[in-house]
């Protein structure tokens, strides 16, 4: 399998998080929540924490302490088809393919439910053909990028297609909740809007640039399930963030990267280019600790989380279309997700220089 072309898209609003605090402030919520919630907050808010800016699907920062069932799935169908159509556009234009080209559309997210699924909606503003298989995958979390591209990797080498659009959205401002609980609060600092896609091939386009999936594997651990995920309470999606979030990540994204690291013969230093999920600040210091990297190493996960946020399944398209720009040099690639379940997965990729 090969990646033909990758795209992203955000909403156009972009809120900093100093604004975040002083919308919060001002809000009815601000006095609903007790004086430890109020101080969260404003450490999560006005320390460096890793994030400056999110992109949210809202007009205005007050919309976003609307909270109830019927305005934020309101908010998830009308932005969730649109910027998973958006990003898969410009995956399309990358790989100089056609959408009618496409045998495939996979289409994950967690933060919104439509039915008929997403994938519909991505048919008709993209104008795939009507025999298009056209797939569904919810309730990954921020992992579901990797299981996404392993299923289009799986249509591929059996012939059934021979192009897959990959598709990854979260209009995490759609699953806003807020109490007193700190995991609930700093997940509500943390997340933004947006939407990645990659066009996978059975074989390499021209005038393309090389990036071949070489392996992946994948580590599902139930027992740690509740360390993160959602619950629905109330009608509405509600975030369950543990403090030992940023020691599993590291702990299974090092057992998945050595599995296939040995099972090649390769080494940490043989990678290139590091394109991970990046949950927060924690969770890179994490990952730079556990892994032995280097700051620089995890330069371009740091950089798209201080612009946009915990962007969840969609965060490593930012993070492979931002090395791709920087013309990183070619060679093995390493990418990884992980989030909720506890899951985690990892790609090995070959790419030209």
């Amino acid at each position: 399998m090969y990646l033909s072309g990758v795209g992203t898209s955000t909403p156009t609003a972009r809120y900093t998080k100093a604004e975040c605090l002083s919308a919060f402030q001002a809000s009815d919520w601000y006095a609903k929540l007790d004086a430890r919630a109020h101080l969260i907050a404003r450490t999560v808010l006005q320390r460096d924490n890793g994030i400056e800016a999110r992109r949210l699907a809202v007009d205005a920062l007050a919309d976003v302490f609307t909270i109830d069932p019927n305005t934020l799935s309101q908010r998830f169908a009308a932005h969730a088809p649109a910027l998973a159509a958006d990003a898969g556009r410009r995956a399309l234009n990358q790989a100089g393919l056609q959408a009618l080209e496409m045998d495939a559309v996979v289409v994950s997210t967690c933060t919104g439910y439509l039915c008929p699924g997403l994938s519909g909606y991505v048919v008709e503003r993209l104008g795939l053909r009507a025999d298009v298989q056209a797939l569904d995958l919810v309730g990954q979390g921020c992992a579901a990028a990797l299981p996404n591209l392993r299923l289009g990797h799986s249509l591929l080498t059996s012939g059934a297609c021979r192009h897959v659009l990959s598709i990854c959205v979260e209009v995490s401002s759609a699953a806003m909740y807020l109490d007193n609980d700190p995991g609930v609060l700093i997940s509500a600092c943390l997340f933004g809007d947006g939407a990645g896609a990659a066009v996978l091939s059975r074989q390499v386009q021209p005038d393309v640039r090389r990036i071949e999936w070489v392996d992946s594997t994948s580590l599902v651990e139930p027992d740690h399930r509740k360390a993160l995920m959602f619950e629905q309470r109330d009608g509405m999606l509600r975030n369950i963030l543990s403090r030992e979030v940023p020691a599993l990540a590291a702990q299974y994204a090092q057992r998945v990267l050595n599995t296939l690291l040995d099972h090649h013969g390769l080494t940490t230093s043989d990678i290139q280019a590091w394109i991970m999920h990046a949950g927060g600040r924690d969770v890179l210091l994490a990952l730079e600790q556990r892994l032995a990297l280097a700051a620089k190493d995890l330069r371009y996960s740091a950089a798209m989380l201080r612009e946009y946020g915990n962007l969840s399944s969609a965060f490593v398209y930012f993070v492979l279309q931002a090395a791709l720009a920087d013309d990183v040099p070619g060679g093995w690639w390493w990418l990884s997700s992980f989030g909720a379940g506890f899951s985690c997965h990892g790609a090995l990729l070959k790419v030209d220089e």
